[in-house]
């Protein structure tokens, strides 16, 4: 097939950053997670462009919408008729709680049993540099840190997200230049959904710019590894089994640090990360060498903190 010049650029991107994020296997099989949306869509064309024989195409019928077995249908034949291999799943537990948090889990889970079912190594999904600057602005309107800011990660276990540098624009003309077919999830602009009504009330905020927020999240998240990478060493010297507890034996460092090593002493307790600022004031009373309650557990500040499980309550 001959492509336009704004889809043999869209292409090379995609390489470009696929190989950036898992290197260059000519082996490598990928599956490409398509809704039916015009931007997973997209991704599916350029995918099946840039790794031919390589690619296949999963979608996942929540079966929340009547149309929803239609349009895996249209995925389907889009991919028959180009001889892309395609499955159609469902998820595999009722409905409960938040829908889209439930969407969302049942979405990787079912996906990631046929990726290892199948033998395909990645995962691509087609987050973009929109997606990426509505994310960022959500936690940070939540008080979010650094790993919060780092938004949607490019890689995350065996799944990719090579286009969060392009903007949903490019991906929508791609999608109508190269006559995909497509839908639109009326979800996606349901105001009573935290991320549509992040979209709606940024729609005419033209003087951000998204692809320059990725890069910020892309660096963020640089710094973000930079941390988790001292704070393994940090906890290796200084955290040290303490009776049924732990014991964190330096705590001139600064805060963050603590912060960090400390929810590596509950995890190593296998207690729940806390909820809200509960973290932050007990930091703020083992500083000043007080004890703080942690759930179930109770953090003795000092010269050395320790975290121990706390009495029974009477």
């Amino acid at each position: 097939m001959q492509l336009n010049s704004d889809s043999a650029a869209l292409t090379a991107r995609l390489i470009a950053a696929t190989q950036a994020l898992v290197g260059h296997d000519p082996a490598a099989r990928f599956g490409v997670a398509v809704s039916g949306g015009p931007d997973s869509m997209a991704l599916l064309f350029l995918a099946a462009q840039s790794f031919p024989g390589r690619v296949a195409g999963i979608t996942v019928d929540h079966q929340l919408r009547r149309e929803s077995a239609q349009e895996a249908a249209m995925v389907a034949r889009w991919c028959a008729d180009r001889g892309v291999d395609h499955a159609i799943l469902v998820p595999d537990a009722p409905l409960e709680g938040n829908v889209q948090a439930w969407a969302r889990t049942m979405r990787y889970r079912v996906i990631e049993a046929w990726r290892a079912d199948r033998g395909i190594d990645w995962i691509m999904t087609a987050h973009h540099a929109d997606d990426q600057i509505e994310t960022l602005l959500m936690r940070l309107n939540r008080g979010a840190g650094v790993g919060g800011l780092a938004g949607v990660r490019g890689r995350s276990g065996r799944v990719i997200r090579p286009l969060l540098g392009v903007r949903k624009q490019m991906l929508q003309a791609l999608a109508q230049a190269e006559g995909l077919p497509h839908v639109h999830d009326p979800s996606n602009a349901d105001p009573r959904f935290d991320r549509a009504a992040m979209r709606l009330a940024l729609a005419d905020a033209h003087w951000l710019d998204p692809e320059a927020a990725a890069r910020s999240a892309a660096a963020l998240a640089e710094a973000e590894t930079a941390l988790d990478w001292t704070v393994a060493m940090l906890a290796a010297d200084h955290i040290r089994p303490d009776g049924a507890g732990w014991r964190l034996d330096r705590t001139d460092l600064p805060r963050e640090y603590l912060r960090r090593l400390l929810l590596h002493m509950l995890a190593q307790a296998e207690a729940p990360p806390p909820r809200g600022d509960s973290l932050d004031r007990a930091i703020a009373e083992a500083l000043a060498g007080r004890q703080a309650s942690l759930g179930d557990w109770l953090l003795k500040g000092g010269l050395h903190w320790t975290l121990r499980p706390a009495p029974p309550r009477r």
